[in-house]
């Protein structure tokens, strides 16, 4: 699937080629000054944990900065949005926070709108569609941290072993995963509709099936006509046939999915970047290509980003836009995704990753990102509809389930907490 990358360039080339006219954070201030994050960890054990990256930083930041303390403290994915909710409601926010929603602060009234802190410079750095997610009624709040595409992942060897090419198509697809299943793998096709991140995979297949969570002006449309047939044909072609393995989607969670990949027991499934690694430490050999559509590649493939806020209750906007455009800066960005398999979210690390052999393996997802989609972050139901996606949408595909009524009960839901805004 090499398309040339010569299209993510140019998409993130007219960002850069934006004037830069300086920006309200270029100064530090007088005085001393402690700065509070709340981050999310991306690590998966102590020796690279984003404590250790973030530590890092701020020591760097610091010595050139000796007037400015910055306190960082991490917290695993499953506590770190609460922790910082916590800290709002007991009116003590962190003056910056990295987490997985920004759009309910800021409809409150919060954060600080993004060109009050930042350099144009870093402004105009982020990637377009990025930084366009990041905005409530046209004004942006907030800064993408760190960011994926999706791609759909296949075990060479069982492929190989079965005479099968990977799939381009929905119907060669479950043909795929049917021959997979008289050779006994035991996930065909991995299917994770569990809590831990249903609405990712719901999204991904919504997309390639030509629909999404919301129609051209914003509104929610999960129950339309595309949507449903979506999941009536995951439920008829794969689900019901035994092609997603022992476990029910609505109990298969993603983390579970990788690990049982990683094993060499799934035949495909949809994985971000850093399932790479965790195969390959595994011995696995395995392949990517774009999510099938219905009669060949989806034409849209899903983004996903998490968000830097800068709350005002603390004041320092200055200290804070200043330290905001260190961390941001080409080298920090490129460190991170580095570090976690992550994608950057300024074009000038795009186009560096782009550029590095040493980043090929990458490459196939960096090429995605201009045909990416976001999730509705922007709208402030966002949180709670997703919360509730990831809660029933696994009982569409059920033996007794029905994608039309569970479809349609998200929709109604989704209607009243949008009207509720």
């Amino acid at each position: 699937m090499q398309r040339r990358v010569t299209g993510l360039i140019a998409v993130v080339s007219a960002l850069s080629a934006t004037v830069a006219l300086g920006g309200c954070g270029s100064s530090a201030g007088d005085g001393p000054v402690t700065l509070r994050l709340v981050a999310a960890d991306y690590g998966d054990s102590r020796a690279n944990s984003s404590q250790k990256y973030w530590d890092e930083l701020a020591k760097a930041y610091e010595a050139e900065h000796p007037d400015v303390d910055v306190q960082v403290s991490v917290y695993s994915w499953n506590d770190v949005d609460a922790k910082v909710r916590s800290m709002v409601a007991d009116g003590d926010p962190p003056d910056l926070a990295q987490i997985g929603a920004y759009a309910d602060y800021a409809a409150e009234g919060r954060l600080y709108r993004v060109d009050d802190l930042l350099s144009i410079d870093t402004q105009s750095d982020f990637v377009t569609q990025l930084s366009d997610a990041g905005r409530v009624d046209r004004t942006q709040y907030g800064m993408p941290f760190a960011s994926s595409t999706r791609l759909l992942f296949y075990n060479k060897k069982l492929f190989s072993d079965a005479g099968l090419t990977p799939p381009r198509s929905w119907s060669r697809l479950a043909s795929d995963a049917a021959v997979l299943k008289a050779r006994g793998v035991k996930y065909p096709y991995a299917l994770p509709l569990g809590p831990e991140e249903a609405q990712a995979e719901t999204m991904m297949w919504l997309l390639s099936g030509g629909g999404g969570y919301t129609d051209e002006v914003g509104s929610y449309s999960i129950d339309s006509q595309q949507n449903v047939e979506t999941f009536t044909w995951l439920k008829d072609k794969l689900v019901d046939k035994g092609l997603t393995g022992p476990v029910a989607p609505a109990q298969l969670n993603r983390a579970q999915a990788f690990a049982a990949f990683t094993r060499g027991e799934v035949g495909m499934l949809n994985g971000h970047p850093t399932l790479m690694k965790a195969a390959a430490d595994k011995g696995v050999k395995f392949g990517m290509v774009p999510m099938p559509g219905v009669d060949g590649r989806s034409e849209t493939t899903m983004g996903v980003a998490d968000w830097m806020m800068a709350f005002k209750k603390g004041g320092h906007r200055e200290q804070v836009g200043d330290f905001l455009d260190y961390v941001y800066s080409e080298k920090n960005v490129l460190e991170f995704s580095h570090e976690y398999d992550l994608l950057p979210v300024t074009t000038s690390a795009s186009e560096a990753m782009a550029a590095d052999a040493g980043d090929a393996d990458l490459l196939d997802f960096l090429q995605e990102l201009p045909n990416a989609e976001l999730p509705p972050v922007g709208q402030t139901s966002w949180a709670e509809v997703s919360a509730d996606i990831k809660q029933q949408i696994g009982t569409a595909v059920a033996s007794q389930g029905s994608p039309t009524a569970v479809l349609g009960r998200l929709q109604r839901s989704a209607v009243a907490r949008q009207n509720a805004e």
